[in-house]
């Protein structure tokens, strides 16, 4: 059209791949927006609007990405022109990304054939929000223990090798794959963005979130740390089925709005583009994880986990008794935690000391690091020893034993009280409550062999000797008392030991 020709910003404003064909409204959205407000996708011709002015360099207009992440979800009708778009999701839905290779022939030949790592995270979009990021997420942590922000749907996902989520990282995954092969993950998130607003009287209003991904191509010690793309996408999180809702209501508003209305709103997209942004800043954590590369194995699950596995550096072996200690510093306390294979907490208890290890309660624990790590933790802050099952007192008879019974029995009749004689008992503790367990603490405590031991009986009423069984023991009472007398067995080198 002629007056496309006429105007002298249209060059500047309108970029090669959009049509000439636009009506005439398009030229005053471009002067209202000036020159590299947006750009245009060339693969699904969708337009692209930047999230910040700083996050790209300024001659980054043309240049086709290396990669490109559409999420596959409507973006919301009722966002303005020059706004970011916005995606709405249901909570611990899957919804699929699809990675593509978007490079030109010969571009980034380094990465062909083998493959690079994504790191996906939903982190917070606004900035009040990202600066108490941490407490934030510990938050959520407490009211939600053994819960994920993110996950990925496994069975669903194409492409993805080796996929991995830390536990002290709730809102972070992250996998391999090959840019050369067809590549979807599915992804989960499971907080809702009404958990991170304050409560007002009358409603309250959610928070948005982002998706970002950070992909990274492997360096000459085999670590994937050298940064290829990173795009994101800004979306909302409502309860099973709200974001559905949301997405009527939102289309229901727009067309009551009049035709002048709607061209100031982005239409509605089948799927999300993300687009590219700055790396994130903490990716250095990532990397200083307990497992840097994907060359390593999960050591964030194996049973020697702090102990001089490979992936960590040798640690002191634990004494017999390694209680932690009010007194020790927060050096100590880490310390503490990966001998006694609580290294996945560690991050969490950085500033601890023992101290405030120790004030903590059970239900703090367990809110902390989930039922299974939290009791287990509690108990090893406590010191707490695994009672047995039952526990018996035996005292060995002999002459001496046999006189002072005899005449405290005497004493007692005519007296009607006790000398005070003094004998003295050693513990037993049981916990298979069997003969053979029996045999064998009596055994050490006599220091003989379990097979010097013939039988074991209990003796009865009028004197009756009953051979002890296992049901039996499992009928003993609690902390119950006996005298144990041995008598010469037939074979040489055994004896029978009986208990009254």
């Amino acid at each position: 059209m002629a007056w496309a020709l006429k105007l002298p910003l249209a060059d500047e404003v309108i970029e090669s791949g959009l049509v000439q064909d636009f009506d005439s409204s398009l030229s005053g959205i471009g002067q209202e927006l000036g020159a590299g407000a947006y750009s245009m996708s060339d693969v699904l011709a969708l337009p692209i609007f930047k999230q910040e002015e700083s996050s790209l360099p300024p001659d980054n207009e043309n240049k086709i990405l290396p990669f490109q992440y559409v999420l596959c979800a409507a973006t919301s009708p009722a966002v303005k022109l020059h706004d970011e778009t916005l995606t709405y999701l249901n909570q611990g839905q899957s919804y699929e990304i699809r990675m593509l290779d978007n490079r030109k022939l010969g571009e980034l030949p380094e990465i062909n054939g083998k493959l690079v790592k994504s790191i996906f995270r939903v982190v917070f979009h606004d900035r009040r929000l990202q600066y108490t990021e941490h407490q934030q997420l510990e938050g959520w942590r407490w009211n939600r223990p053994g819960d994920r922000i993110l996950d990925i749907d496994i069975p669903m996902s194409v492409g993805i090798i080796d996929p991995r989520a830390n536990p002290t990282q709730l809102n972070t995954v992250e996998f391999l794959w090959d840019p050369a092969k067809r590549t979807s993950v599915f992804i989960q998130v499971h907080c809702i963005s009404t958990e991170f607003t304050m409560r007002k009287h009358g409603g309250e209003k959610g928070v948005p979130f982002r998706v970002q991904i950070d992909t990274f191509r492997e360096n000459e010690n085999g670590e994937y740390t050298e940064h290829l793309h990173s795009a994101s996408c800004q979306i909302k999180v409502f309860k099973p089925k709200g974001a559905d809702r949301k997405q009527k209501t939102d289309r229901e508003k727009m067309e009551k709005r009049t035709p002048h209305e709607k061209e100031k709103y982005q239409p509605s997209y089948e799927t999300t583009i993300l687009t590219e942004c700055s790396p994130w800043p903490e990716i250095t954590y990532v990397n200083n994880s307990p497992s840097p590369g994907f060359n390593s194995s999960h050591s964030s699950f194996s049973i020697g986990e702090g102990n001089g596995s490979p992936n960590h550096q040798p640690e002191p072996p634990p004494p017999i008794a390694d209680n932690l200690l009010p007194t020790s510093t927060p050096q100590e306390a880490q310390q503490w935690l990966h001998r006694n294979r609580f290294s996945t907490f560690s991050r969490l208890f950085t500033n601890f000391s023992g101290a405030d290890l120790l004030k903590l309660t059970r239900d703090d624990v367990i809110q902390i690091c989930g039922p299974a790590d939290g009791i287990r933790l509690f108990n090893a802050l406590k010191g707490r020893m695994v009672r047995p099952r039952l526990t018996i007192y035996v005292c060995q008879e002999t002459l001496e034993l046999r006189e002072q019974q005899q005449q405290q029995q005497e004493q007692k009749h005519e007296n009607g009280d006790s000398n005070g004689a003094f004998f003295v008992y050693h513990a037993i503790y049981l916990e298979e409550l069997t003969a053979v367990e029996l045999t064998e603490k009596i055994a050490q405590l006599f220091s003989i062999s379990p097979c010097q031991i013939s039988q074991i009986y209990k003796q009865g009423p009028t004197g009756i000797h009953v051979l002890i069984s296992d049901e039996m023991i499992q009928n003993f009472q609690e902390e119950a008392c006996f005298i144990l007398d041995t008598m010469k067995a037939e074979t040489n080198d055994s004896y029978h030991i009986i208990l009254k």
